[in-house]
């Protein structure tokens, strides 16, 4: 609040409703009322975690990605329900903290949108740092006995019982489109209960805008700020131009060790869809600068069309993924194909001469083998 009060913004705190399409009305903490228009409006209102009825959950109580950080001491046995980037996050960071982390995901595997390869890579980093990772695990009801509490899930047909001490449930996030006014003026909420917006961010009323993780499609802040400009420029500038929002190139990272960046399609994806590609791997087992830093684990997966150079994709899994993915982000957001990449130079010895090398596997791929053979035959007559 004290950076936007700088830069010059009117900070009202309060909770605030919508009571007509250019009104919203604020109480504050002291309960007074207070009524503001306006030509446009923006919502904002963000997610919250997502939780689900299960028998028994309330009576054991529980954490969320919100409430642990009031945590002051160790939650001991840490039971983490959910195999998605929220859960394998915190469940890797409390490992490394000393807690005895049991992670419990329905899905054969995490990190469902994710390869297989990155899957597994994710799978033997969490387990290497402490945490108890058991897929294929449901979770059915939670129960208080004696003094222990407990979860119930089902596995391969049978019943497994699971003691803790505290439960953390990330299994998602969900919309926060309830209880300020939306459904009054009968603004529309997706299958998926994210707020329907145009491709200007607009809702069904032209001037009520929204952005972030209310509206998705992506619940990234990165995501949140990128739509957030297309709504305040189409608030402030829309009749004289409109701005449609860009999701061609979203990229993302899950923070865990080792670290998975991506964007674009994977090969999942790309199968799913009917896409062909190819690709090109390169192993950062075999970098100068990961060796001597002591992270030479992970590879850089590249997808391209078949037979040429242009990206449609790329999965990076090693130290500082998330940084290394920039360089892949600018090439498929202004047409930079791998030869390009492969001509750029790249400082040594750094963790972004992965990005060239991986640039220079596709190359080799890709040689032209008839003028190859001339060339070698032209040297032996240099002889």
């Amino acid at each position: 609040m004290e950076r936007y009060s700088e830069l010059g913004v009117d900070c009202r705190m309060g909770e605030a409703k919508l009571v007509s399409p250019w009104e919203v009305e604020i109480r504050n903490e002291n309960g007074e009322l207070e009524r503001l228009s306006a030509r446009n409006i923006i919502v904002a209102s963000g997610a919250r975690p997502l939780v689900p009825p299960f028998p028994g959950l309330d009576e054991v109580g529980y954490l969320t990605s919100d409430s642990l950080w009031n945590l002051e001491n160790n939650p001991g046995r840490l039971l983490v329900l959910g195999g998605g980037p929220i859960g394998c996050e915190l469940a890797q960071a409390f490992a490394r903290l000393g807690s005895q982390v049991t992670q419990v995901e329905m899905l054969p595997r995490i990190l469902p949108r994710e390869d297989d390869d990155v899957a597994q890579a994710a799978t033997e980093g969490l387990r290497r740092d402490g945490v108890e990772l058991l897929t294929g695990h449901k979770a059915v009801r939670f129960a208080l006995e004696g003094d222990d509490k407990v979860l119930y899930a089902e596995h391969q047909g049978g019943t497994v019982r699971l003691v803790f001490d505290e439960v953390l449930v990330a299994i998602g996030r969900k919309a926060n489109v309830e209880g300020f006014g939306l459904e009054a003026l009968g603004i529309e909420s997706r299958d998926n209960g994210t707020l329907a917006v145009n491709e200007h961010m607009q809702t069904r009323y032209p001037n009520i805008y929204a952005c972030g993780d209310v509206t998705g499609p992506y619940q990234f802040t990165h995501v949140a700020a990128h739509q957030a400009w297309y709504a305040a420029v189409n608030a402030l500038f829309g009749k004289f131009k409109k701005f449609k929002v860009d999701y061609s190139v979203i990229p993302w990272a899950t923070f865990i060790s080792p670290e998975v960046a991506r964007v674009g399609l994977n090969e999942q994806d790309a199968i799913d869809q009917g896409v062909d590609y190819e690709v090109t791997r390169y192993g950062i087992d075999d970098l100068d600068r990961a060796i001597a830093d002591g992270s030479d684990e992970g590879f850089v997966k590249v997808l391209t069309a078949k037979g040429s150079d242009r990206i449609l994709g790329v999965t990076i899994v090693g130290a500082h993924a998330g940084d290394l993915i920039a360089e892949y982000v600018l090439a498929m957001k202004h047409g930079i194909g791998l030869k390009k990449i492969l001509g750029t130079i790249h400082i040594y010895p750094t963790l972004a001469e992965a990005n060239k090398y991986a640039a220079g596997e596709w190359s080799k791929a890709h040689a032209p083998q008839k003028l190859l053979q001339w060339v070698e035959r032209f040297h032996r007559w240099q002889r």
